[in-house]
């Protein structure tokens, strides 16, 4: 699945050259009236790397460069721990062999971590957000190499295999509790990269970084008196911002519709509801800011399968901000997000 960039970041043409990514504008957009306290003695570093089928930027400032050099380096061997546990790209990873034998021994912490948070949330959500939807997902993507898709039929025995519930997860053995299951963790993941990545630049005594694993988390401040913004895509104009929002201390996930269609229409895209089998209709994309990048990231999931209503109501039950945008490009935002023009 090759993943398309949702959120921009106003870091300036120099921090993303090469990354793929368009910039909003020199130093952070909307910027703010003074310098970053000690801004001067900040050394600025930059990393781009390829990553969970997708390009990923990290950008951290500390008074020793060296220092910087080697957070980066800690941020990168980081995500690729996450990968070697995680990554459905990766034959070699844990979750590889999960699918291919039913059964995990002896699981590493962190994938436990994440498959637990997985299920709370799919309990929390009565089954909106299921890791066990890869079988759908192979479905789909089987078709899609016949520009097809899949027969009523084919979805339902798909339908057969998914269930949260037959997942069992302990610190001794992870297990698939049905013939034909399967997990992805692709809904999740690089929002739990984010965090392991966010608290690893802390222990190394950074405190101004931009994280960018797909999903986005932040520290401090970008070298002047004021938030990191972030331009969020129209998901139907790759070069135009529907707006702008701060990070606040909180993460942001984003999923949409063209990330990976299986139709022209983008009436069938890779989020998928677990309960019918397709995928939801009426959102073209969700944000969320949560306290955890990989809470936001499972619930974007939530959020499209809610609906607009269901959404802004579900923001307040999880005490999260939501943005979502519908098929005609109407969106909608809760209050607590920090919304600046685009």
């Amino acid at each position: 699945m090759k993943r398309r960039h949702f959120l921009r970041a106003s870091l300036g043409a120099a921090a993303l050259a090469g990354s793929g990514w368009l910039a909003a504008g020199a130093g952070a957009a909307g910027a703010a009236d003074g310098a970053l306290p000690g801004a001067d003695a900040l050394q600025w570093r930059d990393r781009t790397l390829l990553g969970f089928g997708t390009v990923l930027s990290l950008r951290v400032a500390h008074a020793d460069s060296q220092q910087a050099e080697r957070a980066l380096d800690a941020a990168v061997e980081t995500i690729r721990h996450v990968e070697a546990q995680m990554s459905l790209f990766k034959p070699g990873s844990a979750l590889s062999r999960l699918n291919r034998e039913g059964v995990l021994l002896q699981p590493h912490p962190d994938l436990v971590k994440i498959l637990q948070l997985a299920q709370d949330v799919s309990a929390r959500s009565q089954g909106a957000f299921d890791v066990t939807v890869q079988p759908l997902w192979a479905a789909f993507e089987q078709a899609a190499k016949r520009q097809a898709l899949p027969s009523p039929e084919a979805v339902t025995a798909a339908r057969a295999a998914v269930g949260w519930q037959h997942l069992s997860v302990s610190s001794d053995a992870i297990r698939l509790g049905r013939p034909g299951m399967g997990v992805t963790l692709n809904g999740i993941a690089q929002g739990f990269a984010a965090d392991l990545v966010r608290t690893r630049l802390q222990a190394l005594g950074i405190a101004h970084a931009l994280v960018n694993v797909g999903e986005w988390t932040a520290l401090g401040q970008p070298g002047h008196d004021g938030p990191w913004l972030l331009g969020l895509q129209d998901p139907r104009d790759a070069q135009a911002l529907i707006t702008r929002l701060a990070l606040d201390g909180r993460s942001v996930a984003v999923s949409a519709d063209n990330e990976c269609s299986f139709s022209p229409d983008r009436r069938h895209h890779h989020i998928f509801d677990p309960r019918t089998g397709y995928s939801p209709g009426e959102l073209s994309c969700v944000a969320v800011a949560a306290p955890s990048c990989a809470l936001a990231d499972a619930l974007t999931k939530v959020m499209f399968v809610a609906g607009r209503e269901g959404a802004l109501r579900l923001a307040r039950e999880w005490k999260v901000d939501v943005l979502v945008v519908d098929k005609q490009g109407k969106w909608q935002a809760t209050a607590g997000l920090q919304l600046h023009a685009a």
